[in-house]
């Protein structure tokens, strides 16, 4: 009878261990984005048909938190050649792809796709992409702005290998 009860307890805590684990998931079966989804609020500033193209320098690349409640994102603070105003750009979530893995470095001069937004009274740039000499670093589809990181395995390696 002790060793019943011991399986059971045993049982039930691999139990409670699954539910809470589960909890990473929402509803709908996807990975909990830390507000990145395209469902939450940030995603929705976002208009893919008003994108621009700038070439500009990146001085400095940090850690961001675009709206209240969202986790940390991978941000470039950059510049354009003739011009001392620095603008942020917004490029993904920390955990999709962390600063070191993007590719870009401080004193880059990079081409930069993405849209202007208004974001907690501040002008940030949403990116789709961005390049420089060596690499393309791509975060949404230029075409309607679905973030990558909300895409399955086969969706992404389809887009990352299309370049």
């Amino acid at each position: 009878m002790k060793k019943q009860n011991m399986v059971f307890g045993i049982l039930f805590v691999i139990c409670i261990f699954l539910v809470s684990s589960s909890a990473v998931l929402q509803a709908d079966g996807k990975k909990n984005m830390g507000g990145w989804g395209v469902s939450d609020p940030y995603h929705k500033f976002y208009r893919a048909q008003d994108v621009e193209k700038l070439k500009v320098i990146v001085v400095k690349i940090k850690e961001v938190v675009p709206l209240k409640g969202m986790s940390p994102g991978v941000a470039l603070l950059v510049k354009e050649d003739d011009s001392e105003e620095l603008m942020l750009v917004h490029l993904c979530p920390v955990w999709y792809k962390k600063a070191s893995r993007i590719g870009i470095r401080k004193g880059n001069k990079i081409t930069l796709r993405g849209y202007f937004a208004e974001i907690n009274g501040q002008e940030v740039i949403m990116a789709a992409k961005i390049k420089n000499k060596q690499k393309t670093f791509k975060v949404r589809l230029t075409s309607d702005g679905t973030p990558f990181w909300t895409m399955s395995p086969g969706q992404l390696q389809k887009e990352l290998s299309s370049d």
